[in-house]
């Protein structure tokens, strides 16, 4: 149960709305027909753009512990940016994922993203990383634009119908529900562009700590619901973004999304409890989550150097050789084919293929041929056994 909550925010209202599905509507079973031109209870989330939120001195301190965390493993990162942080961003759109029960191996993520060739969870995790990716990258300008891109670049090509802002309603609830019998109804799409302007507006103020910005941020987030699908995810992109545009992250992704998994029930509970008026219990979680985060974040960081120094003491070549450039690389890509190779190294194709041959012969790569895209692509094992191991400490800890 969650405790030593503040009921001083104000709770999300309801209002009386009828049932009536659009006629395009497929798949509407006996039981769903039943309950069309009923009534049912649409939320009304309160404006919070001038709301002062106050928590106890308690979580304020563990939310403050949690800031400090992430700047300190922030900094600590820089000397490995660019192979790090796509490791890191990497593992927390699975885990963002994986909080919505979807789930792939490292490598068949990987592969999703080098072909864009993979079906089911791969290719939608896959296509998180972009999500994130935006997230990051429009941090600076967090708009109703910014917003909606996020979920476009989740979405555009595993759902192109579902892109934008909704307008129908969605609700919350077990197979065959419909809004009358609905575990919770989400505003209806009439007011959701309302809704989310006023939720920038407050995501822009800088009057407060910003992890008690971006918890509430992210259940007001989730509370409007404004996508069909990809509310989730895009919210918990949207943590980044608030945490990447007030300064705290400058370098790395953490994976907060890994912390929230931990306790799933518990983050699940907090945003219920958002609802009811109090907003302790969701800053708490992402406080909780992201002093996890750290923890999970330097162990990899950690079993990565484990994996570079393996790679130096096995592979054989001249010390000028861009083969040990490639080690990095391989971090960052540990799925990759020539062309990606050659990119990342800045030279010609044809001269790239020595140097994978060198890792292959050494064992830091394996080569082969991936049947669906029908392209070479050689992988770093190693580097996906850490990032599976990163999943299986996190997913083994869920209550």
């Amino acid at each position: 149960m969650l405790t030593g909550a503040l009921l001083d925010w104000p709770s999300t209202a309801t209002e009386d709305r009828t049932w009536d599905p659009p006629p395009d509507r497929v798949g509407v079973t006996r039981a769903e027909r039943a309950t069309v031109g009923r009534i049912y209870h649409a939320a009304v989330p309160p404006n919070i753009a001038d709301l002062k939120p106050q928590v106890s001195a308690a979580v304020a301190a563990m939310s403050e512990e949690a800031v400090a965390e992430i700047r300190a493993f922030d900094a600590e990162s820089k000397g490995e940016i660019g192979a790090f942080a796509s490791i890191l961003l990497r593992t927390e759109s699975a885990s963002s994922s994986q909080i919505e029960q979807l789930t792939a191996s490292a490598r068949a993520i990987a592969e999703a993203e080098v072909t864009s060739e993979g079906s089911g969870n791969a290719a939608v995790i896959a296509a998180n990383s972009d999500a994130m990716a935006a997230a990051l990258r429009l941090a600076n300008d967090l708009d109703l634009d910014a917003i909606v891109e996020m979920q476009r670049a989740l979405l555009q090509a595993s759902a192109p119908q579902m892109l934008g802002l909704r307008e129908e309603p969605v609700w919350i609830g077990g197979p065959g529900s419909t809004p009358v019998n609905a575990d919770f109804v989400p505003p209806a799409n009439d007011r959701v562009e309302p809704a989310l302007m006023d939720l920038v507006a407050f995501m822009r103020r800088d009057d407060m700590p910003v992890l008690i910005q971006a918890g509430i941020a992210h259940a007001q987030f989730e509370t409007i619901h404004p996508f069909v699908d990809g509310n989730g995810r895009t919210g918990r992109a949207l943590v980044h973004a608030l945490l990447r545009g007030k300064g705290i992250t400058t370098r790395v992704t953490v994976p907060v999304s890994g912390g929230l998994l931990q306790d799933k029930a518990t983050y699940i509970e907090a945003l219920d409890a958002y609802r009811a008026g109090q907003i302790e219990p969701i800053v708490r979680a992402f406080a909780v989550s992201a002093l996890h985060a750290v923890q999970h974040g330097r162990k990899m960081s950690q079993r990565l150097d484990a994996v570079r120094a393996k790679w130096r003491r096995t592979v054989k070549a001249r010390s000028d050789s861009a083969v040990w450039r490639l080690l990095d690389v391989l971090i960052a890509h540990p799925v990759l084919d020539a062309e990606i190779a050659a990119q990342e190294l800045g030279v010609a194709v044809t001269n790239v293929h020595r140097h994978l041959a060198t890792l292959t012969e050494a064992g830091v790569l394996v080569r082969f041929d991936h049947f669906k895209s029908r392209r070479t692509l050689w992988r770093a094992p190693d580097v996906l056994a850490v990032v599976d191991a990163y999943s299986a400490d996190v997913g083994r800890r869920q209550r």
